[in-house]
Formats: structure tokens, sequence, C-alpha cells
């Protein structure tokens, strides 16, 4: 798909101050001869940066109390820009957490002076980019810290919390200087162009209010995030919690709300049953159909072993994004749920702001002609893609077939034949089939590939289609892909999800007396292991006619399921082997059915389509003349088995 065609050439103030200070330099001709800038550089003083807050009415009244909702957007600028008449972009981001909870690796919060203005703003941007001419503005979401409304977890209004504060920013909605007063304010110091960024919850705000295509958003910076609220909550009717939406909003909202939004609370109690039904409440928090509304570029960041946001999130949305030609970026990590400042930081520094600096100043630094995808192969070790998925990736049908064992098969291209049995064990996670893949176990089948004799790269998203026939009325499956050989990765199972705090710090911008750019530094936490489950996906055998609706099975009745695996990009190595396993219960990734089924596999309709960078023809490459011989049967070692996941999604 060629790229959406970008705006029209144009100036921007940011780039007549930089003239302007260049000019104070240079003789009249050596002035009018100088380059176009290429990258912002900190002319301005943080220390006389304007703080100030103001209320946006977001036009609605989810609270009930007969007044309009605002929300607060608590503001760090520069002072010299407006003073010299010239207007500035805003970098912002739209968060439930300023109070509650904190951002970034150090749970930060806002903190205020006497007068209420913003002293200490959450995380670097603010430290870093007012000095080089942007705004910053941090959004309290309806319900949570000084605004009005009530959280409605990625419905309308905690999109509306932010979208409000960019119309207002572009002139089209309107603000006051304080919470319940008449005084309005326009924000005459700015063009209007802004990108959003944020991690989590925030990220996940960007896409939202992206998919509503609001003018005057130029790019987003979704790290983390989610793109539809269903596939937070379930995987194909399959329960990955056991609360709802209601448990986050408690998690989140202010005193003053859980005062207020009762009704939203039994809102979103009511729209979220546990069946895993597909109800109204999914389709309004379900982004990924409105990425054809989106007009920002986006630039999106994730760990691929994230178990919190999984990684489906990003795969679909990237996947939709690409359909309508939306100009992308991507950067994908070995971490868990872990922002990018914390485990590349110089780089994801300096990319970020050559990525603002493009998107809302307008500087051509070649950005946009780099390489769109940074892949870390092993921990600290990048490697790039000019486009991603890669040029000549293709999806791969792949086919498990019985062994000389029970429950140990095999997988090539050539369909199979004959059963393969397994009864649900909820005690039992991805880590503990993957240990025993080697050998016949009762909770699991698994099928693997003879050892390759070239790397193979799946890049992209899986599914895996499944036949089964279940002795009762509920089932609940996993399919996971794992790679076999021994490696060094880092620790996704680990509290900190691959990295480690340490005490020194390192400082990115300027600081005051109460917000330092100073922030601690980390190093990679690594595991050596024996193998990877680099891939999963879920399923409720009851949703097998319908993603949105389930329905009780017939016990000994044959049934057809596909499971969406997460995407991801990984390379099974050179003697490594690939292999496939289907169980029931992922213990504390999804929640066990009611009963305890037995499943029988028909292996002749049962496949995995894979993104095989090469496809069937790599394949054939990388498992030609090795050894056919089965795996020796032992026990592997690999990360400790996924916690039980927090039902927040924050730092």
């Amino acid at each position: 798909m060629p790229k959406r065609t970008r705006f029209t050439i144009w100036r921007t103030s940011a780039t007549a101050a930089v003239a302007v200070l260049m000019a104070a330099f240079l003789t009249p001709a050596a002035a009018h001869a100088a380059p176009a800038p290429r990258e912002s550089r900190p002319v301005y003083s943080y220390a006389d940066a304007v703080r100030e807050s103001v209320w946006v009415d977001t036009g609605l009244d989810a609270d009930g109390d007969g007044r309009t909702d605002r929300v607060a957007a608590d503001i760090v600028r520069p002072s010299e820009p407006a003073r010299q008449g010239r207007k500035i972009p805003v970098i912002m981001d739209a968060s439930p957490y300023y109070s509650c909870c904190g951002r970034g690796n150090e749970s930060q919060t806002k903190t205020y002076d006497a007068s209420g203005h913003v002293v200490r703003m959450p995380l670097f941007y603010d430290n870093y980019f007012v000095p080089r001419g942007y705004a910053f503005v941090g959004v309290d979401l309806a319900g949570t810290n000084r605004s009005d409304g009530c959280i409605d977890i990625g419905g309308r209004s905690d999109i509306q919390s932010a979208k409000a504060v960019v119309d207002w920013l572009n002139g089209r909605a309107r603000a006051y200087t304080s919470r319940t007063g008449t005084t309005t304010v326009k924000a005459t110091w700015t063009n209007g162009r802004t990108g959003m960024i944020g991690k989590s919850w925030d990220g996940t705000i960007a896409n939202g209010v992206a998919a509503t295509g609001v003018k005057g958003l130029k790019t987003i910076v979704p790290i983390s995030a989610i793109s539809s609220w269903y596939d937070y909550y379930f995987a194909k009717g399959a329960p990955l919690y056991d609360s709802g939406p209601d448990a986050l909003s408690d998690a989140v909202e202010s005193d003053g709300a859980h005062a207020k939004c009762a009704a939203v609370q039994r809102e979103l109690v009511d729209g979220a049953p546990r069946t895993g039904d597909w109800t109204p409440l999914w389709t309004e928090r379900d982004y990924v159909k409105d990425a054809g509304k989106v007009r920002a570029s986006v630039f999106l960041v994730h760990g691929m072993q994230d178990l919190n946001v999984r990684t489906k999130h990003f795969g679909q949305w990237w996947d939709a994004l690409a359909g309508h030609g939306v100009e992308r970026k991507i950067w994908l990590s070995q971490t868990g749920h872990v922002d990018p400042f914390d485990y590349r930081r110089a780089d994801w520094v300096e990319t970020v702001h050559r990525w603002f600096d493009h998107e809302l100043l307008g500087y051509a630094n070649g950005i946009d002609r780099e390489p769109m995808a940074d892949i870390e192969r092993h921990p600290d070790q990048w490697a790039t893609s000019k486009v991603w998925p890669p040029s000549g990736t293709r999806a791969t049908t792949l086919r498990p077939a019985t062994g000389p064992q029970a429950g140990v098969g095999t997988l090539g291209l050539r369909k199979g034949s004959g059963t393969e049995t397994f009864t649900d064990d909820p005690r039992l996670s991805e880590t503990d089939w993957a240990a025993q893949v080697t050998r016949p176990t009762a909770a699991k089948a698994g099928f693997i590939t003879r050892p390759l004799t070239r790397d193979l790269r799946l890049s992209g998203s899986s599914k895996v289609t499944v036949t089964a026939t279940p002795t009762t009325s509920t089932a609940h499956l996993s399919a996971v892909l794992v790679d076999l050989g021994p490696d060094t990765i880092r620790d996704y199972a680990d509290d900190a999800e691959g990295i480690t705090t340490l005490t020194d710090r390192t400082c990115w911008g300027a600081s005051t007396a109460g917000d330092s750019a100073c922030f601690k530094a980390t190093r990679a936490k690594t595991a050596a292991v024996d193998y990877t489950v680099f891939s999963r996906g879920w399923a409720d055998l009851g949703n097998y006619a319908s993603d949105r609706k389930g329905v009780p099975l017939t016990p000994g009745k044959a049934y057809t399921i596909t499971l969406d695996l997460a995407a991801t990009d990984h390379v099974v190595p050179k003697g490594h082997r690939l292999a496939l396993i289907v169980a029931g219960t992922d213990k504390d990734l999804i929640d066990p059915p009611s009963t305890t089924p037995k499943l029988t596999l028909d292996l002749a309709r049962t496949s995995a389509r894979v993104p095989l960078v090469g496809g069937a023809a790599a394949f054939t490459r990388a498992t030609s003349g090795g050894t056919s011989a089965a795996p020796k049967a032992t026990t592997l070692d690999g990360v400790r088995a996924p916690r039980t996941i927090r039902h927040v999604p924050g730092s």
C-alpha cells in the first residue's frame, strides 16, 4: 500500500525562530543562505517556562450533575515564543494515572504549587522538549485527578477527554481558567499541531483519539497500547481476567467521581458480561474498525513478550493502519510491558525527538526514509527492517502429524492424519507444556519440526485452526509457538519484565527544584533458557461459529475454531526446532472453563498459518538436509511461569 499523501510543504514558526537565532550571528548574506534546520535545539529557558492549568469543556455530562464535564489540562510551555508572537506545537499525554498510580518506572505523579499550577510533570517529555520549542500538555482523563466526569474504560468519555483538548488547541472547543468558573481562555500560543504519546492506557487514548479523525492531531506514539478493549479482557470468548472494566475504573477514579459515577459503573458491569460475548460496549471501544479515519502518522512501540497488553493489540492495529496507507514506524522489543525509555534510553530519546521534529515542526531530517522497523533480536542487540513485515513474508500453512510417541508429533508442510488427545489441566501453563514438549504428557499435544539447517524468521500474526472433540459442554483452548533451543533472552517473566533498575541516574533535559530531568538508569535482566515461547493465542471452543457469541458444546461432537495468535517478529536459529503446542487452560493467562474437558484433535483438520519470511520455500530449505530423528526426551528450562497479570494496563 503506498504511503498516504502528507501535508503540503510549510514553514513552521519554530523554523522561523531558529532562523532568527541564527541570523543574530550571521552576516545578512550568510543568514539568507543558511540551510533549513534539521533538529530543534534547547534554546529556550525551562526555568522560566509558563506553567498553567485550564479546564476544557468536553460537551458531555457523564456524571449526571447537570453541567458539562471539564477536564484538567496542565501545560508547560516556553515563555519566549509567545512574547515574540510565535506559535508552537504541542506534545500531549492524556492519562488516568497522574494522581492514583503514577507514570514511568519511578511511578511519578503530578505535583502542584499553592496556586494550583503544575510543578512536576511526570516523565521527561516536558524537561526535554519545552526547551526545544514545544509545549507539553498533561491531560487528566475524565473522572481522574482534577477532572470532572467519569472514567468509562476507553469509551466515549475517555476519548472525548483528550479529543476536546485537541479541539481547544485548534480553536474549536472552550476552556476555562478554573474547574467551576466562567472565565474562558484560548490557546493563542499554539499553532494547533499536536502529537500524542503515552504508554499503556495513555497510548490507548492516543489510538482512540486518532481513530476519531480529529483535525490537528498530526502524529501519535502509542507504547504498549490497547487497540480494542474486548481483546484486553477476552480472546474469542475465553476470559483473560476474573474481572471486567468496572474493576479497572474503581482503581483509577477520583473520590469525587466515585460518588457520582454509579450509573457509569453499572453500564460497565451490564455491558461486559463474563460470558465473553461481544456487546455494543465493546463496539464503542474498538478502534481498529475506525482505522480508516486516522489522519495522524503512527510510531508504534510494543514489547513482544507483553502479557498485560498482549501483542494482538499492536498486530491488528498495525495491519488496519497499513490497509489505509497510514504513515507508520515501529519498535519491537524483547521486554514485557516496559517503556523504551527504560530499555533503550539514549536511542529512544534521539528517535522520538527526530520523529516529533519531522511530524510537528516539518524538519526534513530523513527519519521518514529510514527503516520502518527496529526489532530486538537479543538483549540490547537490534536489527532493522526496511518495511514491516518484511517484503517476501508469506502466510504459510504448517500441519501437525503424529509421531513415534503419543502427544509428541511432527510439524511440516504435509497434511497429517490421526488424532491426539489431551485433558485440560488448569494448574499448568505454557511454560509447563514447553518444558515437557519432547515428552508425552496428558495436558498437551506438541508438534515439532526437525532441526533447522537455516534460520527461519516469523514476522507478523499467526492463526491456528483446530478441530477438536470435547467430552464436556465447555472447553478453552490455547495454542503457542515455541523456539526449541538454547538462548539468552530478556527475562520477561520477572517482576520488572526484562529490566533491572539501577541506583545511578541519567539526565534528559533541563531540571527545576520541583521537577528533575534525571531518572534511574536500567540494564537488561536476562535469563538463559532452553526454549522461548514467542507467540500465543486462546479461544473458547463455544465460539466456534462466531467470534462474538459463544454457545454450549455437545460432548462427543467435533468443532472447528481458529485461534488468533499474537503478532511477533522472531528468528528461530539454525540448529533449533520450531514447535506448536495445543492445550487447554494457559494458567494465569486465561481463566479455566466451568468443566474439565478431555479434547481429541483431528490432525487432518488442524493447522497453523504462520507468517514466514520467504514463505513455504524458506521452510522447505530450513528443514531439509538435517536429521529427521525425534528430539531427545528431556525436561527443558525456560523463564518462570507467567504470573497473574495486573488488571490495570499501567506502568
